[in-house]
């Protein structure tokens, strides 16, 4: 009897010790939700922007040339460093002389014999004419006094062509720089036999300073360019280029630190690409750009007094485009499609589909879901300033 008492006692704690942590279980895993993430949120940034074509291009030198022996002979002299600047009219080769010496001095001669010849047709045909009035002599001897004349005259005349030509080729024997540039490595060696069969390239000279750039505007943008200038009542002038300035940045280069301006504007299309070709000019002293590079080139067309920004990192994408996140009714997140347009440093231009107003979403973009509730924060859309935030926020709870 005793048995069953104790044992139905032991029975009765096991089952009130269940029902104990039963009741803490339960309370302990009651379901309490998080508060609402925090972001922070900031105004579309409203400033005056200039508006610019964006594009892409290729650098080329102003002037590029093949260095060519003119005449044929040995060379006998490389004057220059491969790859050395040098000024216009500085000697680069030298080749043999002696036969083209020669052949100036024999022309020279040349020209001596046929002025004295001259001088004594000149005196013979002024001494039959003196006859001719003292009725000493006869017609046939003036006539032939004066042809005898005029040959020599015209035999001055080869001579000194000659002498001419006979310069010009000893002249060539020094080959000269054309104009400014880098002159690139020699082709032909001290001893080599140049202009056998014809002129002979030595070298290449380039002139990199100033630069042009080369790129391409689209049919659209011609267009809209034409339309604007209609609404201001102008007439697009080749004599406006200089006045119209071009930027351009290298691929390792933030923004577009070169400034130049626009140089030559191609008279039609290329019906194959629909494009028209513009050319800007570079002041490149530094030689810091060379020829042949793909470079980033933007044109001002337009000026915007009233243009929201937000900053590039804030804006995000899907199969629609572009989007922004924003503050709505009761702090709920919604999801804005934008146009977007051109960078302005961390800022880039919204051209539609944004207010003025809007708080937009610039930190803690991915815990903010559209249609979820946060606890924002207000911020200044500048990251510069955000960063100052930051810092002073950081440095409050150390």
């Amino acid at each position: 009897m005793r048995g069953r008492v104790y044992q139905g006692l032991q029975l009765f704690v096991a089952l009130a010790g269940m029902a104990i942590l039963a009741g803490c279980e339960e309370s302990s895993n009651t379901y309490v939700p998080p508060p609402p993430p925090s972001v922070r949120v900031a105004q579309p940034v409203q400033q005056p922007v200039t508006l610019y074509f964006e594009l892409t291009g290729n650098t080329a030198p102003l002037n590029s040339v093949d260095i060519e022996a003119r005449v044929q002979g040995y060379v006998q002299s490389i004057d220059y460093q491969d790859g050395m600047m040098v000024k216009k009219g500085t000697k680069l080769f030298g080749i043999e002389r002696d036969t083209y010496q020669a052949q100036l001095d024999q022309a020279k001669a040349s020209l001596a014999s046929q002025q004295a010849s001259q001088v004594g047709a000149q005196q013979e045909y002024d001494r039959q004419l003196n006859l001719m009035k003292q009725q000493v002599t006869t017609q046939t001897a003036v006539d032939s006094a004066k042809a005898t004349l005029d040959e020599a005259n015209a035999a001055i005349l080869n001579a000194q062509a000659n002498l001419e030509l006979a310069t010009i080729n000893l002249g060539y024997t020094e080959v000269l720089a054309p104009f400014d540039g880098i002159v690139t490595d020699h082709l032909v060696d001290i001893g080599a036999l140049v202009g056998i069969s014809g002129p002979t390239k030595l070298a290449s000279i380039v002139q990199t300073d100033p630069l042009y750039a080369y790129f391409n505007v689209s049919e659209t943008q011609v267009l809209m360019i034409k339309e604007d200038l209609v609404k201001q009542g102008r007439t697009f002038r080749q004599t406006d280029l200089p006045n119209i300035p071009a930027e351009l940045g290298l691929q390792t280069e933030e923004g577009y630190p070169h400034k130049g301006h626009l140089d030559y504007v191609s008279p039609q299309l290329d019906a194959s690409t629909g494009t028209l070709q513009v050319r800007a000019l570079f002041d490149n002293k530094d030689h810091a750009m060379l020829p042949g590079l793909f470079v980033r080139v933007r044109v001002p067309v337009g000026h915007n007094d009233k243009a929201l920004l937000v900053r590039d990192d804030a804006i995000g994408t899907n199969q629609l485009g572009s989007y922004v996140l924003v503050l709505g009714k009761d702090d709920i997140i919604e999801q804005k499609q934008v146009k977007t347009g051109q960078k302005e440093g961390p800022l880039r231009v919204i051209d539609s589909g944004l207010d003025p107003a809007d708080l937009v979403v610039i930190q803690g973009t991915q815990l903010a879901v559209p249609g979820s509730k946060v606890t924002p924060e207000k911020m200044e859309m500048n990251p510069a300033a955000s960063a100052a935030g930051d810092a002073k926020a950081t440095t409050t709870m150390q």
